[in-house]
């Protein structure tokens, strides 16, 4: 995949302006970084923090072969705790579908907005959101105690360069992994051993304004959560966890 990036000092969302480049012909693997997001995005439409020169906020355009695109997610997050991992020796784990966690506060987030023609899919937009510089009094007052910065973690600046090296580097070989051959057993199992739920966990589920409780029975092929209840699994799609971090759903 070659890399096309578009640096901005400021925009929206990194996804809105890859998704307009994208419905302008953009090919894949051209990349938005901004230093900042005046409407940053994450998951449901929450709106995601992003002050000026303290994270990564980066999307790029894809246009995969394949219709798996719920996969995507996952695949994203791999590359994510691969890139923090080698850049600052940092372990996080990750929460089914899109959240980064290091020691139970959230470090960054995932979001994939696809785009279909009629029943062939088109293009997607995958953003990646990582708390870098952050000291804690960066973060708004509700979600101080439940986010956490790479600096935070490892009391030291952190170099978002080499950050986004390794994330661009390390979503190409996740991406040539997804579109290749058994490529969503791949992305699940390497999930799964990073995953921080495990099969057996008891955990909720919510759907809109449905908690739904049970026991975490794992990731199906397709990328889908797989909780046991009282009337045998039920397949989630899309979906959110609650209760994996010291017992609170952590989301912003």
């Amino acid at each position: 995949m070659k890399f096309d990036i578009r640096r901005y000092a400021t925009c929206s969302s990194t996804n809105d302006v890859a998704g307009e480049l994208a419905r302008r012909g953009a090919s894949e693997g051209t990349v938005v970084v901004a230093e900042e997001q005046t409407a940053g995005r994450g998951t449901k439409g929450r709106a995601w923090h992003s002050m000026r020169g303290k994270g990564l906020y980066v999307s790029l355009v894809l246009r995969p072969a394949t219709p798996m695109f719920s996969l995507i997610p996952l695949a994203a997050g791999l590359a994510a705790a691969e890139a923090v991992r080698q850049s600052h020796r940092l372990s996080v784990r990750l929460r089914w579908p899109n959240d980064i966690f290091w020691k139970g506060k959230k470090l960054g987030g995932i979001l994939c907005e696809s785009v279909f023609l009629g029943n062939r899919p088109d293009y997607a937009i995958l953003g990646v959101g990582l708390n870098v510089d952050h000291d804690e009094g960066d973060f708004p007052v509700e979600i101080r105690a439940s986010a956490v910065s790479i600096k935070m973690a490892t009391g030291r600046k952190a170099d978002a360069e080499s950050l986004l090296r390794r994330l661009l580097a390390a979503l190409e070989r996740w991406s040539d992994v997804h579109s290749g051959p058994d490529g969503g057993r791949k992305i699940v199992r390497a999930f799964e051993r990073v995953s921080v739920a495990r099969k057996g966990d008891p955990l909720t589920v919510i759907m809109g304004q449905e908690r739904i409780p049970g026991v975490y029975e794992g990731i199906d092929s397709a990328g889908a959560l797989l909780l046991r209840g009282e009337n045998g699994i039920r397949r989630f799609a899309s979906a959110e966890i609650l209760g994996m971090e010291n017992g609170h759903a952590h989301r912003h």
